[in-house]
């Protein structure tokens, strides 16, 4: 199987399950506990915390341990939220749901969301950002990169913007990190958003960076664990494997990014060239190494999919949280594409693992694949296939 979902999930690195496998098995007390066991395992978590630090070169006690993307997104969105009731919320059209469903909540509650409109290539203009700020917004809220197109916003304008008006600023970097070098005290970012599973790491932790002087009130209540913020018993074998998966991350850093490019470009251009009438969508040159997203005219992407499968390449069309739900995508939609062109997408992310014999693979099968759907197109004649 060629595996090219991984913006929808990664494959555990053997280091990581190697780290983790002593907490499941031997080192199994609880971190609150004040005997060995407990201490050994409160010991553990304290070290994977400075391993991720480390990786957004924040400071340990800066990262607060969560469930995973969608827990940070809500803990920044509801934390800022419950300091500042019925605020201005600023965010923009393609974010991930963990971000647009609490807005809709807090919206309902009575708080102000702005949901910033974005180009064909999915960027947010930060002059509009500037326009939309009151002395009453308590927080914006863009992403890093996009899960769908791969498009990388200019977060170091936003920042700058928000930082003249005092305003604390959070992006979900959960697509990005690993990804692209990612510095909070560089950017002076706010508030920042991980997942592990993203990074080649379990799945179920993840955690929120938040900057030392931004205060957030607790959403989930309880024996006050990480420092009152998130109670609950700690996931020590999750959290270990995150950590090393941070550390991997950070020590192989300019090497993944460097491979993924190289894998990008050359299946992209080969595709280009090798199958008429396609496009290629999001920013053609800010955009995540390793995130591919196309339209195939007059193809219907649920399909492709499918056919893709029958030929062990596993791929998607966007966000796999949402994939339940079948609904066109909201980040297509904002970007103005024509429902035709949203029902023809197909987005391929590479990860570490993969390489060019299986670039080639995708590609030939992606033809014939491709070929055999427009043969019984109804936009056949439209498009001379």
């Amino acid at each position: 199987m060629i595996y090219l979902d991984n913006a929808a999930s990664t494959k555990i690195h053997n280091d990581v399950l190697e780290d983790m496998m002593p907490y499941l098995k031997e080192h199994y007390g609880n971190p609150s506990s004040i005997h060995r066991y407990g201490r050994l395992a409160r010991k553990a978590i304290e070290k994977a915390r400075k391993q991720i630090a480390y990786l957004i070169n924040a400071d340990p006690s800066e990262i607060l341990l969560t469930s995973g993307g969608t827990e940070s997104n809500n803990t920044a969105l509801y934390g800022i939220a419950k300091k500042n009731p019925r605020s201005r919320i600023i965010t923009s059209s393609i974010e991930h749901d963990a971000i647009l469903e609490p807005c809709k909540k807090l919206e309902k509650e009575g708080f102000d969301i702005i949901y910033l409109p974005v180009n064909k290539y999915g960027l947010v203009d930060p002059l509009i950002l500037n326009d939309n700020l009151t002395e009453n917004t308590s927080l914006v809220s863009i992403m890093f990169g996009n899960n769908e197109v791969g498009t990388v916003e200019p977060i170091s304008d936003f920042v700058k913007i928000c930082k003249e008006q005092n305003i604390p600023f959070h992006t979900d970097a959960v697509q990005a990190i690993g990804k692209i070098p990612i510095d909070v005290k560089e950017l002076g970012i706010d508030l920042l958003s991980i997942s592990s599973h993203k990074i080649n790491g379990p799945k179920g932790i993840g955690a929120l960076y938040i900057r030392k002087g931004i205060s957030i009130d607790p959403v989930i209540l309880g024996g006050g664990q990480e420092n009152g913020l998130r109670s609950g018993t700690e996931n020590v074998a999750n959290i270990v494997g995150f950590g090393k998966a941070c550390e991997l991350s950070r020590i192989n850093l300019l090497e993944n990014i460097s491979r993924m490019k190289e894998l990008r470009d050359y299946i992209s251009n080969k595709i280009i060239q090798e199958i008429p009438k396609v496009i290629l969508n999001g920013h053609p040159e800010s955009r995540l190494p390793n995130n591919i997203h196309f339209t195939f005219l007059g193809v219907n992407g649920e399909d492709l999919l499918i056919k893709l499968d029958e030929h062990e390449i596993a791929a998607s069309t966007g966000s796999a949280c949402s994939v339940q739900i079948q609904k066109a995508s909201h980040v297509l939609q904002a970007m103005g594409f024509s429902h035709e062109q949203i029902t023809g997408s197909l987005r391929l992310t590479l990860g570490i693992s993969n390489n060019l014999e299986e670039m080639d693979k995708t590609v030939e099968i992606l033809k014939n694949v491709v070929k055999e759907l427009r043969s019984v197109s109804p936009f056949k004649e439209k498009y001379s296939f």
